[in-house]
C-alpha cells in the first residue's frame, strides 16, 4: 500500500457521498478536490451536494431513525462492535489514506485508526447501560420514574484534524443511543470519512443510520438548522464558528452540544522532573504537528528551571525529523494549507517584534509550502498574539514565572479553557492547581489525557457538554418521566 494508486483501488477509496445506504454521486462540474498537504497534488474528488441531495440526506436518516430506535440495544452494540472489527482490520488502509488527506506522520495516522475504533467499542458495550431511574412516589399506590429515549436524528460536523477519532467519538455514542446520523466531514479530509462509511456498511449500517454528505459546511448547517426533524446538532471547531452554529440552531431549538478551541497552558513547577517535563512538552506540543484542541499553546516555566529546560527542549525540537508524513521516519509533517502557515508566520513575527527570543531550524530549509519548521519563542509575554491565540502550529512560546499565584492568574486569562497540564510532585501544589486552573481537562505529569472513558470537554467558552465516557451518550439522550396511577388489578368495571 506505497502508492496512491494502490490506496484508489481499495474498496475503501470512495469519490460518493454515502445517503441512505447508498453510494451517491453529483455533477462533475460541482466538486471538492482533496490533495496531499504533503506535496498540493490532488488526491480525489468528491460531491459537492446541493440542498435537495441534503434534504434527501435528512428524509433518509428519518426513515432510518423509526427503525434504529426500535432496535434492541443489544442489535445496536452487534453492529458497532462488528463496525469496530473492520476498522482493526483495514487498519494500515486507513491510516495511509488519512496521511495522504491529512499530512500527519504514519506513526500517528495508524494510532488515530486505533483511537477511532476505540470509540466503536466503548459506545457499544455502553449501549446497553442507558438506564431510567425509580422515583419514590409520595402516594402509595403511585408508580414514577425515568426512561432514556434517543433525541432523534443528529447532525454532526467534524474538523480535518482527526478525520476519523471526531467522527466516531460522536456518532458511536449517537447511534448507540439509537439516534441516526447525517455526518459532515471537512473539506479538507472526507476521504477518511467515506472509508468509514464503506466499513458501517459491511458491518450492517447499511439503510440510513450512518450518513456521510460531502458539500460546503454553511450549506450543510444551515439546511439541518432550519429542519425541525433534525433534534440535535453536534460540532468540533474554533470558538467562533461554534457560536454561530448556536445561532443557527436556536431557531429550532436543537440540543447542542460543542466541542470548541484550546489555548492550553503547560506549567513546569520548581520541583518538577525536569527530563520527564521535557519530554512530555515535546509530546504536547508537537502532536499532529500542533494542529491539535489540546496541543500546549504556552509554556510556563519557574525561573529556577528556565534556561535548562530552553536547552533540552530546543535541543529534542531541533532533532525532530520534519518531512512527508508517509516516510516512516517523519515526525512533523505539513501543515493543512498555506495560510496556516502564513498564520505560523505572524504569529512569530509579533513575537520576535515584541522582545522575544526566536530559535530552532530555518524556515529555508522546510520541504514545501505548507510546512513550517518547529520553532520555539523564548519570552512570551501576554502582550504577544501567541499568548492570545490557538497557533495550530509547531510553534512553542515559553515564559518564565516565580510564584503559583501569577502563574494560575496567566494561565487561566483564556476564555478557551479546554486542557491544562502540569509538571510537578509537590501534591499540596498539585491539588492546588487541579482546582485553580479553569479548564475542563488537567494532565498531571502526562500529556497522554484521552479515551473512550474521558469525559473531553471544556470549560468557559471552549464547548458544551462532554463527548466519551458515559455522558457522551447523554448527549443523545432524552429523560422521559413517567407517572403510573393506581391499577385496577385487571379486574376492570364492575
Amino acid at each position: 500500500m506505497d502508492s496512491l494508486n494502490e490506496l484508489q483501488a481499495s474498496t475503501l477509496f470512495k469519490e460518493h457521498a454515502f445517503i441512505g445506504g447508498r453510494w451517491v454521486d453529483y455533477a462533475d462540474d460541482d466538486r471538492i478536490t482533496v490533495d496531499n498537504p504533503a506535496d498540493g497534488q490532488p488526491v480525489a474528488r468528491v460531491p459537492n451536494l446541493p440542498a435537495d441531495y441534503i434534504a434527501g440526506g435528512i428524509d433518509a436518516a428519518c426513515q432510518a431513525f423509526e427503525r434504529w430506535q426500535r432496535q434492541p440495544a443489544v442489535s445496536r452494540a452487534d453492529r458497532l462492535l462488528g463496525w469496530y472489527e473492520r476498522m482493526l482490520e483495514q487498519r494500515e488502509k486507513l491510516a495511509r489514506l488519512m496521511t495522504l488527506e491529512q499530512g500527519k506522520p504514519l506513526a500517528e495516522a495508524r494510532a488515530e485508526v486505533e483511537y477511532a475504533a476505540s470509540f466503536l467499542r466503548w459506545f457499544a458495550e455502553e449501549a446497553r447501560r442507558a438506564r431510567g431511574t425509580t422515583i419514590p412516589s409520595e402516594e402509595a399506590e403511585f408508580v414514577t420514574g425515568s426512561v432514556k429515549e434517543p433525541v432523534g436524528v443528529v447532525a454532526l460536523v467534524t474538523p480535518w484534524n482527526f478525520p476519523l477519532a471526531m467522527i466516531t467519538r460522536k456518532a458511536a455514542a449517537a447511534l448507540a443511543a439509537g439516534c441516526t446520523v447525517l455526518v459532515r466531514p471537512a473539506k479538507e479530509t472526507p476521504l477518511s470519512a467515506l472509508a468509514l462509511a464503506e466499513l458501517g456498511s459491511q458491518a450492517g449500517l447499511d439503510e440510513g443510520e450512518f450518513n456521510v454528505l460531502t458539500t460546503q459546511g454553511e450549506r450543510f448547517v444551515e439546511c439541518m438548522a432550519a429542519d425541525a426533524r433534525v433534534r440535535a446538532l453536534s460540532f468540533t471547531g474554533s470558538t467562533p464558528v461554534g457560536r454561530k452554529l448556536i445561532e443557527q440552531s436556536a431557531g429550532t431549538i436543537k440540543n447542542v452540544s460543542m466541542e470548541l478551541g484550546g489555548n492550553a497552558p503547560f506549567i513546569v513547577c520548581r520541583d518538577a522532573d525536569l527530563s520527564q517535563a521535557v519530554d512530555s512538552a515535546i509530546a504536547a506540543k508537537f502532536q499532529t504537528t500542533g494542529q491539535d484542541c489540546i496541543a500546549a499553546n504556552r509554556f510556563y516555566v519557574h525561573q529556577d528551571l528556565y534556561e535548562s529546560f530552553i536547552e533540552q527542549f530546543s535541543e529534542k525540537m531541533n532533532a525532530l525529523p520534519v518531512g512527508n508524513g508517509l516516510d516512516e521516519q517523519t515526525r512533523i509533517g505539513p501543515l493543512i494549507h498555506e495560510g496556516a502557515v502564513e498564520k505560523a508566520k505572524r504569529l512569530v513575527t509579533d513575537a520576535w517584534e515584541k522582545g522575544a527570543d526566536i530559535s530552532g531550524r530555518d524556515q529555508i530549509e522546510a520541504p514545501g509550502k505548507r510546512f513550517f519548521m518547529p520553532t520555539l519563542i523564548a519570552g512570551m509575554n501576554e502582550g504577544m498574539a501567541v499568548a492570545q491565540e490557538e497557533s495550530f502550529a509547531p510553534i512553542a512560546p515559553v515564559a518564565p514565572f516565580s510564584r503559583d499565584d501569577e502563574v494560575l492568574a496567566a494561565a487561566n486569562t483564556t476564555e478557551l479553557g479546554l486542557a491544562a497540564y502540569v509538571c510537578g510532585r509537590d501534591e499540596g501544589r498539585v491539588r492546588r492547581y487541579l482546582r485553580e486552573l479553569e479548564f475542563g481537562m488537567v494532565g498531571v505529569n502526562t500529556m497522554d489525557i484521552t479515551g473512550p472513558h474521558v469525559p473531553f470537554g471544556g470549560m468557559k467558552q471552549a464547548g458544551l457538554g462532554r463527548e466519551g465516557a458515559h455522558c457522551g451518550m447523554e448527549e443523545f439522550l432524552e429523560t422521559k418521566y413517567f407517572c403510573l396511577g393506581p391499577a385496577d388489578n385487571g379486574r376492570g368495571p364492575e
